[in-house]
């Protein structure tokens, strides 16, 4: 009980970590909830900092997502704890205590949770992923299909045996992908009016 609680606690610091924060004042000197869209996430870290630290905002919030999943995995949780730990990161990143209990939108981390749990699922959709924001120039959209159509995969496509019983990752998944269309619900309706910011790099 006491390990699966020192994991949650690590899961969540982790998924907490403003890595957007940390590389645009670190490495640029400059905030990026002043800039943009004033988001701390990856797609904001592309626009206002340029390709470069835009990929390594992804990745290392993505790595969120991964790390505490991997760890937890490898001190033997395994089935529903598995994919609670995983969702507990997603939770620190959307709630940071470093932001005053606010944050990303939690597509990175969540990348980074589903590329262990049911990695043939999360290629697929990040394959649909880049086809959408290719076509479309819309990051917000291609995130937002993107938690329709992953807890869909999970029904049909091999999982990690760790993740345990496809079902249950399903019921778990498609509430976190409902909560990441949630946070979304701004770019939507700017969508719907077609006042979306397209994506772009420097």
């Amino acid at each position: 009980m006491l390990e699966m609680l020192g994991i949650v606690l690590l899961a969540y610091f982790l998924g907490s970590l403003p890595n957007g924060i940390f590389v645009s004042k670190g490495l640029k000197n400059i905030d990026l909830r002043d800039h943009g869209s004033k988001n701390s996430g990856a797609t904001n870290a592309f626009r206002v900092l340029g390709a470069k630290y835009g990929i390594l905002v992804l990745v290392l919030d993505a790595l969120k997502g991964i790390l505490p999943t991997y760890i937890a995995n490898k001190l033997g949780i395994k089935g529903e704890l598995l994919v609670f730990v995983g969702i507990i990161a997603v939770v620190g990143h959307t709630f940071s205590p470093f932001l005053k209990f606010k944050g990303g939108k939690g597509v990175a981390t969540s990348l980074g949770v589903y590329l262990y749990l049911a990695p043939i699922p999360m290629l697929i959709t990040l394959v649909m992923f880049f086809l959408v924001v290719g076509i479309t120039k819309y990051v917000s959209l291609g995130s937002i299909l993107s938690s329709v159509l992953l807890p869909i995969l999970i029904l049909v496509a091999p999982i990690n045996e760790s993740a345990g019983n496809r079902y249950i990752l399903f019921a778990i998944s498609a509430p976190l992908g409902l909560y990441i269309i949630y946070k979304h619900r701004e770019n939507l309706k700017r969508l719907i009016n077609g006042t979306e910011n397209k994506f772009y790099k420097k």
